[in-house]
């Protein structure tokens, strides 16, 4: 391989295919930088050990394939190169061959500044071998294979579920794929082998795992993929710290495996509620050391309603962030943080800046000072820890509201100011709420999905207190990205359905859709519970790329697109027909 040659190489006899990175003509002597996956090797030609090959030579332009065979020598101690790894050696060409022509390509390999993703994807092979590029494929075969080695030592079976399954949509839309044979009937293309995973406990097989390819049709977002991979993990018979304390050793391999990084032993762990109250997310990141404080009962009295109507509704929020050394920002740029938080649906933005503490009320500038007391405004420079030069702003509305406004603002102010600090910084966020209140659909809906099992075990007192339960949930979060999410399920054919009928799902249509589920827990079914890994996002944060499109070898569009292949496309008419399947096309708008 051409990366592979060293110092002690010199004087073997070697066999070098690769790609033309770079042709140089010194008129006798040309130098050809020869790539592949493994590196760049230089070849030196010499018109001195034959002219029909240096004239072959002469050929070559970026991008041709070529055969070389040649010995290796020591390179001059002025020649030297050490920036790359295989600098100090060179291989002194006998034979060349050349194994295939290229044109041009729309860009090289060698190009670092390449801006247009969408040239990028429809050139998708010659991006690829980009050294980034085959730096982030490998990083991410790594993974795969240390995962499947981990695994296996502890007794995990890899078992593959089917791709073509029933419809049972309940977040995603699904992708259907018509049947030829059963007219007017539909597969669907899974969104995750959870059914099938429990019924894979429920048949015996205790530690299942599959590395598998799942398919939503979601709205379009910047950086989600229409098909994605994700590590599908499910265990019999463990507790929920059981299957916790598994799933970060495996965590813990792959990352010392892979990177040569310890991660800490064990992982941190906070519930959901205090890290929505701290940090106004569900996967926070601890890198950044800014935290929201609640001050609702600072200024539940005031005469500013804006704060006083949410800090007296028991569903209402007031925080407040602190933004260190914020007291500089312009107006122009506070406006700008204003807009932004509206994003978020906050109406508005309050804020303090500190100019100097120690003279209290006249040391602080602000429009809404007015309206608190000096008691308030004393416990909040006191709660927030605000110092001279600082910047407090306040969030107040429902407590959605205020956590995802303050939250998005918290980890804008981290950035800009370069507080994020720190490499690796995992957490499990554990206790999530069993369901949230769909006030559009007046229903409850599952906050991660109706098989997860709520913290005790009996049907009445949950139907009973919905609003009320916790769910043996847990996520792990890594650098303010949710990496794996898991529940303990529910294993019992009467719990599921109460489950079911919280939903708003009724017997029929639970029966309808999941039925062969409902059935099997009557057969037996043991405790069981597991986790899935998003392998696509673990790989961008490994590589510190900045998109899961970057560790894909063949990912789609922010339009879920594919410009290389031009899909996805029309079909006959002839295959509409062979499918019984009649397309409308609205008309345009």
């Amino acid at each position: 391989m051409c990366g592979a040659l060293r110092t002690a190489d010199a004087g073997k006899k070697a066999v070098l295919m690769g790609w033309v990175n770079k042709r140089r003509d010194h008129g006798n002597l040309l130098f050809i930088d020869l790539r592949d996956r493994t590196g760049v090797m230089q070849i030196v030609i010499n018109v001195e050990r034959g002219k029909a090959i240096h004239e072959k030579a002469g050929d070559l332009r970026n991008e041709y394939v070529i055969a070389v065979t040649g010995t290796v020598k020591l390179r001059d101690a002025n020649t030297v190169n050490k920036n790359m790894p295989t600098g100090e050696v060179e291989l002194v060409a006998e034979e060349l061959r050349i194994l295939n022509e290229s044109k041009l390509p729309p860009f090289l390999p060698s190009d670092t500044a390449l801006t247009n993703e969408e040239t990028r994807l429809k050139y998708r092979y010659i991006d690829l071998r980009r050294e980034v590029m085959q730096f982030n494929i490998e990083l991410r075969h790594k993974v795969a294979k240390a995962i499947r080695d981990y695994l296996s030592g502890q007794g995990f079976f890899e078992i593959e579920t089917p791709f073509m399954t029933r419809s049972t949509p309940e977040g995603a839309r699904d992708y259907l794929v018509p049947s030829r044979v059963h007219r007017g009937h539909f597969y669907a293309l899974p969104q995750s082998p959870q059914i099938f995973k429990q019924l894979l406990m429920i048949a015996g097989f205790d530690r299942y795992y599959q590395i598998v390819r799942c398919f939503r049709d979601e709205d379009l977002r910047a950086d989600r993929q229409p098909e994605f991979t994700q590590l599908d993990i499910e265990t019999s018979f463990l507790s929920q710290d059981d299957i916790m304390g598994l799933m970060e050793a495996l965590v813990r391999h792959f990352f010392k495996e892979v990177l040569d990084t310890a991660l800490p032993n064990p992982f941190p762990r906070m519930t959901y509620a205090e890290a929505m109250r701290r940090y106004g997310s569900d996967k926070p990141d601890l890198r950044n050391p800014l935290e929201l404080v609640d001050v609702a009962d600072l200024v539940k009295d005031c005469d500013f309603k804006v704060f006083a109507g949410p800090a007296k509704d028991p569903k209402g929020r007031v925080a407040a962030l602190r933004v260190p050394g914020g007291g500089a920002m312009p107006r122009s740029q506070i406006d700008e943080c204003t807009a932004f938080v509206a994003r978020y649906g906050a109406k508005g933005l309050a804020y303090i800046k500190v100019n100097e503490t120690a003279r209290g009320r006249d040391g602080l500038q602000s429009p809404i000072i007015k309206f608190l007391s000096d008691a308030a405004l004393t416990g909040i420079l006191e709660r927030t820890h605000a110092a001279d030069g600082d910047l407090i702003f306040f969030g107040a509305d429902s407590a959605k509201v205020v956590s995802d406004a303050l939250g998005a603002l918290r980890l804008k102010a981290g950035v800009e100011l370069k507080l994020v600090a720190g490499s690796w910084q995992p957490l499990w966020v554990v206790d999530f709420p069993m369901f949230e209140w769909d006030p559009d659909a007046r229903r409850w809906v599952a906050m991660h999905h109706p098989f997860t099992a709520p913290k005790g075990d009996d049907p009445a007192a949950l139907r009973a207190a919905p609003g009320e339960a916790l769910a043996k949930a847990y996520d792990m979060v890594l650098n303010g990205s949710e990496i794996g999410g898991g529940s303990v399920r529910i294993h019992r054919q009467d719990m599921q359905s109460t489950v079911f009928d919280l939903l708003g799902i009724a017997t029929e249509e639970a029966q309808k859709k999941f039925g062969f589920l409902l059935d099997a827990l009557k057969y037996g079914a043991p405790p069981h519970g597991g986790i899935a890994f998003g392998l696509d996002r673990l790989a961008m944060l490994m590589t510190g790329a900045d998109s899961i499109r970057e560790v894909i070898a063949f990912p789609k569009t922010q339009t879920a697109a594919d410009p290389m292949t031009d899909a996805p496309t029309e079909v006959s008419e002839a295959q509409l027909r062979e499918l019984h399947v009649r397309v409308r096309v609205p008309p345009p708008s």
